[in-house]
């Protein structure tokens, strides 16, 4: 009888995946930090720059379902170094750009490119690939490096404090490729039968099918890609990450170090309540499993007051003399949003499991690109005609609300009792 490994090979993808969101999406989320200095140093509106951003996010959703089939279909492998490759050329390209269009094709187009065939798209199939039980943990986990990202936010105002934000456009370009393509390269499998192996808790199904996140109960229904499409329940879905995230986190974390500094704070404490949000993010992204423990749509709503809480102590903020509000805004808000993004993903794999939930995930960040190109524009778009954010940040809450409200609908929980 063969000798039972130690250590399943599933959690060192799981630690590859943590890395590869930190770096890859560290540098998308850093726009925030490079934010005030291009606006110093080109003094074009805060609308325009931010355009940067909604294209990033709304081409990299366009991009995702694309992404996510290509690697079901071809080479995981030769797809995920390609895309560091570009996302590191398009990096280092914006330490050369002096026009808006230069941002606008580098950082909202080609990165969004590489980011898809490198990041998450690829990423999430990959871990339910290699875990049938426990799905809400392992997707909290693997999501923590986009809580991360956010940390790797004081790096970057670290190093543009030092040797200025294009040589830091260049830094972040040479620390994604040397630490990731070797990874891809030499240890990352996107299927466990590459390495000879089970996905976990397999031998523990009694049927054979595959088990809901959580290994509740086990599922009877095999989808097919035109059923997952033509389901209602996946429009919700999309439709909830594109409020929650596209337009509502997105909009604040593309402005919230500007509203920092407006208030009269610091440029490097600005960027600490970035990061100490993404702290909290990573803390909320750990505390997924209790959607396996208490429902999808009970978890995303305690998500979503979290936020609604968090932007109402942002709203508070007038000067400086109240600094606690914003570490309540950090809490709140990186806890809440790190909570969510794993629940609506096992969401979707608890309705639409099998092959085609690569698809399924790929049209969830679809949704949150269109949410994206709205929402970190018209932050900037509402800051200029009013010289304010309070709109912009009450159209978050309103947002992120129906987004839970949609989830509810698209009852998750109901999803194992459709017969065979």
């Amino acid at each position: 009888m063969a000798k039972r490994e130690t250590l399943y090979y599933g959690w060192i993808i799981v630690l590859i995946i943590i890395c590869s969101n930190m770096l890859i999406y560290g540098i998308r989320h850093s726009f925030a930090v490079f934010f005030s200095r291009i606006i110093e140093e080109f003094h074009w509106s805060r609308g325009d720059i931010a355009i940067m951003f909604s294209l990033n996010v709304f081409v990299y959703g366009l991009l995702a379902p694309f992404a996510g089939t290509l690697a079901e279909y071809w080479k995981p492998r030769v797809v995920m170094p390609l895309g560091i490759a570009l996302l590191g050329l398009a990096t280092a390209g914006c330490a050369l750009a002096n026009k808006l269009s230069h941002f606008y094709f580098l950082f909202g187009f080609l990165m969004s490119l590489g980011s898809a065939l490198s990041g998450w798209p690829i990423l999430a199939p990959a871990l339910m690939n290699w875990f049938v039980k426990r799905r809400g943990l392992v997707l909290g986990i693997g999501q923590m490096g986009g809580g991360l990202s956010f940390v790797y936010s004081m790096f970057v105002e670290f190093t543009i404090s030092n040797v200025g934000w294009r040589n830091t456009f260049f830094i972040l370009a040479v620390i994604l490729v040397i630490f990731l393509l070797p990874l891809y390269f030499l240890f990352f499998h996107y299927r466990p039968e590459d390495k000879g192996l089970q996905p976990y808790g397999e031998e523990d199904i009694s049927t054979p099918a595959l088990a809901q996140a959580g290994s509740r109960k086990p599922i009877l229904w095999e989808w097919t890609l035109r059923e997952v499409i033509k389901d209602p329940r996946l429009w919700l879905l999309v439709t909830s990450y594109a409020l929650y995230w596209g337009i509502g986190a997105y909009m604040v974390m593309a402005h919230q170090v500007k509203f920092t500094e407006d208030a009269g704070y610091s440029s490097l404490f600005s960027a600490s309540i970035f990061a100490l949000s993404g702290v909290t993010l990573i803390l909320g992204q750990l505390s997924a499993f209790l959607s396996d423990w208490m429902g999808r749509e009970k978890t995303v709503t305690l998500a979503t007051s979290l936020a609604v809480v968090a932007l109402l102590a942002l709203l508070s903020v007038k000067d400086t003399s109240r600094p606690w509000l914003l570490f309540v805004y950090s809490f709140c808000f990186g806890y809440g949003s790190g909570l969510y993004s794993p629940s609506i993903f096992a969401a979707t794999a608890d309705i639409f499991h099998g092959p085609h939930f690569s698809a399924a995930a790929g049209l969830l960040l679809t949704g949150m690109g269109v949410g994206g190109a709205i929402g970190p524009w018209l932050g900037g778009f509402l800051y200029d005609l009013s010289g304010s954010y309070l709109s912009s940040f009450i159209l978050c809450m309103v947002s992120m609300a129906l987004a839970c409200v949609c989830l509810w609908l698209a009852a998750p929980r109901r999803a194992l009792k459709k017969e065979e």
